[in-house]
């Protein structure tokens, strides 16, 4: 039987057995001869100067996205909905360690990602990541959220690593960000013009310069602006990259209600309306027989009436069905089948000015909570309109969208929104701190302060903890609500749902990770590998981050010989963590074959009882996999 490891992989020493086996010369006694494989790849070295984008802190970051971690994501089913069935995650923890979990279950699978991190702005709170600096200087620098070191702090533009801190806090992320793309798969990254530029060239460093699609602009803004300095700035970017260009199919946007209205028929071949084959002006002129014989080649003014395709092409349009000749008013008329275009093309440049374009303002993403709350509870969320414009190029209707930077939920309700107006089953994943509103009062803004008032007045009516997190969760519930009833019977399968998981620590004790260590005798003294307040759920769900398996799939539990015996998908895996376990168990357990089988190490006291456990393994399901915690 195999052992768990329960630790992220060390994507370093990954990228280094790669390089090792392109270029086997270039890796020697564990160190990369970064000369000779820079000369592998025909660069000639005539001194260290070259063209690069560097900053205070950037080897730290890039060994940061390599760094294995020893964490776990625990289960919530009580804050959960639909929990049996829903596809949606909702995380909370620090993305950085939540993304390195991540890295297995999901590593080449997820189609789109969106976020929108903190805007380093002199203001704004972005995250602080252990590796930076010591906590000596993180206290005298920033003042911190919290006594425990809390991750998030005010990067000021009086601290002289001003735009250090951000690029270091954003770069690791998109490094394991980029991991989970699938190759066809994009990114879409707001940011303002405080740090657009590093962006851009981080971007081109973790995607490649090759991969940048486009530089959208939306007007977030309308109006007002008087009180600016110099130019009142009504916009902000949405940089946007692809995994692999050459893998990436082609963008076309969603077409609003009123455009897709026009088109009201339908065939095998999709849909379309009735259009006149008649033309103003052209070069195809030729007489067309109606069925009582009438001709029609010239117009009312006795001019030639030129049609919209070759004579050629209209017999063949004719006997096809795609053409039609019928009487409209007492009078012949020639209609083909105008047929829906595949989409239309989004443009870099988006505004309000009409309904087709119109992508929302800030304004608008405040008017959607609003209506939930009946308060303003976020500052600056997203328009669920913007969400569903990348959406709607970004992402198919069967993919996997994430959102790392999930604050106020509008993802979540795009997807729901978007799925409930097309059919889609589209899922998502979505990240969020646990932050503390009621200490951000002391630190915000006039107005950043009225609307942390306003959530924790929400949240305290409902009795729940001064997270961000329990608002949002609280808003993606109550809009999916909304979004089902809105859509009636088209909405009987609409997943409006959301496994909530929480970051913590490692559901295993030192001793698990340190075995070595210690003699027989220390080792008697230990009950078990487990830390004594993790449940079962907690356990299976550290067995699948370790194995590699999605989280958003279906499981039961049943009693077998008085043990709790989980199955999840259907015998991708069955695992049992009761504290004995009899033959009975095992052996039931094995006739299923399950692909993977996992128990807890404790439950058989002796070296005799594992090695049953193997030979039953071994004799009725040879092919299953079986581990021990």
């Amino acid at each position: 039987m195999d052992k768990a490891k329960f630790e992220t992989s060390n994507l370093t020493a990954g990228n280094m057995a790669k390089l090792a086996e392109l270029f086997p010369g270039v890796v020697a006694d564990g160190k990369v001869n970064a000369d000779l494989l820079r000369s592998y790849v025909g660069e000639e070295i005539f001194s260290d100067e070259a063209y690069e984008f560097t900053w205070v802190g950037k080897r730290a970051a890039i060994a940061e996205a390599g760094r294995p971690v020893r964490k776990a994501l625990r289960p919530c089913v009580e804050e959960s909905k639909d929990w049996d069935t829903t596809g949606n995650l909702y995380i909370e923890g620090d993305n950085l360690d939540v993304l390195k979990l991540l890295q297995e279950s999901y590593l080449g699978k997820v189609k789109m990602i969106y976020i929108d991190p903190p805007y380093n702005t002199g203001n704004d709170f972005i995250y602080r990541d252990n590796f930076k600096q010591s906590r000596e200087d993180y206290d005298e620098q920033s003042g911190v959220f919290d006594e425990e070191g809390g991750r998030l702090f005010r990067n000021t533009e009086t601290n002289g690593r001003f735009h250090s801190d951000w690029c270091s806090m954003i770069y690791p992320r998109l490094v394991l960000a980029r991991n989970l793309l699938r190759n066809d798969g994009v990114i879409f990254i707001s940011i303002d013009e405080a740090e657009e530029s590093n962006l851009r060239k981080i971007c081109d460093e973790v995607f490649g310069a090759g991969n940048f699609i486009s530089q959208l602009i939306w007007q977030n803004k309308k109006g007002g602006g008087n009180d600016s300095l110099y130019i009142a700035t009504e916009h902000e970017f949405i940089l946007v990259y692809a995994k692999s260009k050459s893998d990436l199919g082609r963008f076309y946007e969603l077409y609003s209600d009123k455009y897709a209205s026009r088109y009201k028929d339908e065939d095998e071949a999709g849909k379309f309306f009735w259009d006149t084959f008649k033309r103003k002006s052209g070069k195809q002129y030729y007489p067309v027989k109606c069925p009582d014989g009438t001709v029609l080649e010239l117009d009312e003014d006795g001019n030639p009436i030129s049609w919209l395709r070759s004579k050629a092409r209209f017999e063949q349009d004719l006997k096809d069905g795609e053409v039609r000749i019928i009487k409209v008013k007492d009078k012949w008329s020639v209609q083909f089948k105008q047929r829906m275009p595949e989409g239309k093309k989004p443009r870099s440049i988006f505004t309000t000015e009409s309904v087709l374009s119109d992508k929302g303002t800030t304004s608008t993403g405040v008017d959607d909570v609003y209506g939930y709350f009946k308060k303003d509870v976020f500052s600056n969320p997203k328009p669920v309109l913007l969400m569903k414009f990348v959406l709607g190029f970004g992402a198919g209707k069967d993919d996997i969208i994430l959102d790392f930077f999930s604050g106020s939920g509008t993802i979540a309700e795009a997807v729901m929104s978007l799925n409930a107006y097309d059919g889609g089953n589209r899922v998502y994943i979505a990240v969020q701190l646990q932050e503390d509103i009621e200490k951000m009062l002391n630190s915000s803004s006039a107005n950043a302060k009225r609307v942390a008032e306003n959530a924790i007045a929400v949240l305290s009516e409902l009795r729940k903890p001064l997270y961000i997190t329990e608002l949002a969760k609280e808003r993606i519930r109550r809009a999916g609500e909304k979004i089902k009833e809105e859509a009636g019977l088209m909405a009987h399968s609409l997943d409006i749902g959301f496994r909530v998981l929480k970051l913590d620590e490692t559901n295993m004790t030192d001793v698990f990770y340190a075995a070595a260590e210690y003699n027989q005798e220390m080792l008697s003294l230990f009950e078990s590998n487990i830390k004594p307040d993790r449940t079962d759920m907690d356990l299976l769900f550290g067995c699948l981050l370790d194995w590699g398996l999605p989280l958003s799939m279906p499981h039961t539990h049943e009693v077998i010989d008085d043990a709790t015996v989980h199955t999840y998908n259907d015998g991708d895996l069955i695992a049992c963590f009761a504290e004995r376990i009899s033959g009975m168990v095992v052996k039931e357990i094995a006739r299923r074959q399950p692909l993977r089988a996992v128990f807890r190490d404790s439950s058989f006291t002796s070296s005799p009882e594992k090695i049953n456990v193997a030979e039953i393994f071994k004799l009725l399901a040879p092919n299953t996999t079986v581990r021990v915690i």
